[in-house]
């Protein structure tokens, strides 16, 4: 009986020990795609072919450095914690390469500057708000008016734009998606949100590509 106890208990402990080894190469093999298509973005800005929108990159910045701080000192996993600094860090990184060249980063209007008070003002409520749905609702408020400018400069003007970035994101958020406990909106809205933003800039970035492709436009 108790050999058959200790057998069940060695069995328990063995399957989850493998599944928060596959939940942990999820998280690294999403990292190592982001941090790719970030190298792709970084190379391009240096090149002055892409040409970042700083409003929105700084505030894709501003908010997971903050959760990240908010993280360690709640003492949260660190595996998750990982993943947010590295979901502020890489943007942040976009922004120091893009600093070095005045002409490597986007002009900035009154409309860039409007959005991205906005996004200060959802990510000032996402810090104060208690209620877990309601904050991660004003998280997904914060980084759709920081993307609104990207989303516009993407529409108006694709070729400053790395598409292959977009298209790592995607990939990357679809891997960490088996890792979601529980499919509510504080664990999967914001992912759910970042697989429609990047399906956006993906498809306005290639968007002449991809109607040449349907038939819609004839080179």
């Amino acid at each position: 009986m108790y050999g058959d106890t200790f057998f069940k208990k060695k069995t328990y402990f063995a399957f989850k020990f493998s599944i928060m080894t596959y939940i942990h190469g999820l998280v690294v093999l999403s990292a190592i795609i982001s941090i790719g298509g970030a190298i792709l973005y970084m190379r391009d800005t240096l090149r002055w072919k892409t040409k970042p929108n700083l409003i929105s990159w700084s505030m894709w910045a501003i908010a997971p450095l903050i959760g990240t701080g908010a993280a360690i000192f709640a003492h949260a996993d660190i595996w998750a914690t990982v993943r947010i600094f590295l979901a502020g860090f890489i943007p942040l990184l976009v922004v120091i390469f893009s600093l070095t060249n005045k002409q490597s980063y986007w002009k900035l209007t009154f409309f860039d500057w409007l959005c991205g008070a906005f996004s200060l003002i959802a990510l000032w409520l996402w810090l104060i708000v208690d209620l877990p749905q309601l904050a991660i609702l004003f998280a997904v408020i914060g980084d759709g008016f920081a993307a609104l400018p990207t989303i516009i400069k993407s529409w108006k003007n694709p070729e400053t734009e790395t598409g292959m970035t977009y298209i790592a994101s995607f990939i990357s958020v679809v891997i960490v998606l088996p890792s979601i406990p529980v499919w509510d909106i504080p664990n999967s809205a914001f992912q759910i949100y970042l697989l429609i933003i990047n399906i956006i800039l993906v498809s306005l970035v290639y968007r002449k590509y991809i109607l040449c492709k349907l038939g819609f436009i004839i080179r």
